[in-house]
Order: C-alpha cells, then sequence, then structure tokens
C-alpha cells in the first residue's frame, strides 16, 4: 500500500486540530501545520483539516522530512482529515515563519518591441499591452487592467480561503470592479497635474450561499483585511527599481 493511501484507524481521535481549509501544502497549509504542532505534546497527535485532495499526495513527503510520523488519512462529510504525530525532533516552526516573513515574489518582464511586453515568474508566463488604453481591442489586457484582475482575482481568492477555513460552503462568486485614473494626460506627457496613477477602485462582490448575510459580511471584512494585493494598493510601498545599462 502506498503511504498516501493509508486510512487511519478510527481509534485515533485528538483535541489537536488544524483547520486548513481549502489550502494545499504549497499554498500556506503547511504554515498552518507547523504553528499548530507548536502546541502538540511530544508524541500526541495533530489533525489536519482540508478539502484539497492534492493534500493525500504531498504531506507524507513533509512528514518524512520533519520526521512526524504520518498516521494515515480518513473521509469525512465535509473534508478530509489527516492524522500526524509530533516526533521528538524539536520543530523548526520559527524558522519556516521567519522564511516565510522575508520570501521576496519575483518576475522578470522582457519588452517585445512595440507596445507589448512579457512576464515570467516560475513556470509561468503572459502577455502585457499598454499601460493603459482606450481601444475596444488589444492583442493583450494593459497594465492597469492587470492590476484590477490581480485586485480581484486576491479577493476572490482570499474571500473563499477564509470561507472554507470556516465550514462555510460558497456556491458563486463574482466580483466586478472599475478603476479611475487621476490624470491619465500625466501618462501621455502633456500635463503636469495630478499622478498618473488609478485614485479611486470600486466595485462589488456577488455571493451565492446558504450561509447568514451577516456571517458572509464578517468573512468579506476579514478579506479586505488579508488581502496581499488590497494592502498592496492601500499602503504606501517603497519602489526601489535601478537603471542598470546593458
Amino acid at each position: 500500500m502506498r503511504e498516501e493511501d493509508l486510512i487511519a484507524p478510527e481509534s485515533i481521535n485528538t483535541p489537536h486540530i488544524c483547520e486548513g481549509g481549502n489550502l494545499d501544502c504549497g499554498s500556506g497549509l503547511l504554515l498552518l501545520i507547523r504553528k499548530s504542532m507548536e502546541q502538540v505534546p511530544d508524541g500526541e497527535v495533530l489533525e489536519i483539516r482540508s478539502t484539497e485532495i492534492s493534500v493525500k499526495e504531498d504531506l507524507p513527503a513533509w512528514c518524512r522530512m520533519t520526521e512526524n510520523p504520518y498516521l494515515g488519512w480518513r473521509s469525512s462529510t465535509e473534508h478530509n482529515k489527516y492524522f500526524v504525530q509530533r516526533g521528538e525532533e524539536e520543530q523548526d516552526a520559527e524558522v519556516a515563519y521567519e522564511q516565510a516573513r522575508d520570501y521576496r515574489w519575483q518576475t522578470r518582464i522582457h519588452w517585445d518591441g512595440g507596445l507589448q511586453a512579457k512576464v515570467f515568474c516560475r513556470n509561468h508566463s503572459w502577455a502585457v499591452g499598454q499601460s493603459a488604453s482606450f481601444d475596444v481591442r488589444d492583442a493583450a489586457p494593459s497594465a492597469v487592467e492587470y492590476v484590477l484582475g490581480a485586485l480581484g482575482s486576491c479577493l476572490a481568492m482570499c474571500f473563499q480561503i477564509r470561507a472554507s477555513q470556516q465550514k462555510i460552503e460558497i456556491d458563486e462568486l463574482e466580483i466586478s470592479l472599475n478603476g479611475q485614473i487621476d490624470n491619465i494626460f500625466v501618462f501621455l506627457g502633456t500635463e503636469q497635474n495630478g499622478h498618473s496613477g488609478i485614485n479611486e477602485i470600486s466595485g462589488t462582490i456577488y455571493v451565492a450561499s446558504d450561509a447568514d448575510d451577516e456571517v458572509l459580511e464578517k468573512v468579506w471584512q476579514e478579506t479586505l483585511t488579508a488581502s496581499p494585493v488590497t494592502n498592496t494598493l492601500t499602503h504606501n510601498t517603497n519602489i526601489n527599481v535601478d537603471l542598470r545599462v546593458i
């Protein structure tokens, strides 16, 4: 039997619970597990809950690397349960947390000629058109539209993650956003008053769920507080990009 197919005995029960929602091992679940494991005495068991099926494949490998015995998994109506025994080795949760704090996301952008560039990150790439465009059709979305898309996508994912951690089922979710640039003519070089950035973003999130409105509103406020892109846009971000002639 493969390790990831190991079924945990019904006799395994523990008060130590890690609510993972729909997170997978690569999107933050391991950080939650490490933090939860700090509260688990040596030799006792942590129950990890997640609806993401890939955890079944990835968690056993992490357990082997960290010397925390993997005891198997069980399915339930709301999520899968994974059971990990805390090993005797000292946990490095604080180290992992500090590494996550210091992590720098990286992209590489190559000008493709004309009014188009290509962005590369990890195993992905995509085209970006003009900084801002008024045309009905373009070969690629504008940079400003990517900003709005990044914000909307981040809000949608954050909302869904928060809801899943609280066992709130979301049937449908869509966000409509629009933004207005303070003075587009600064970008075009014909005026100097104001700035060429978006000065207001507004929109609506549409959610279909059986949860009460008050509960969903609370999740939404938590989302706005936690969203990385929202915080990037609403806080002063230091931008240090040097010129190097090649």
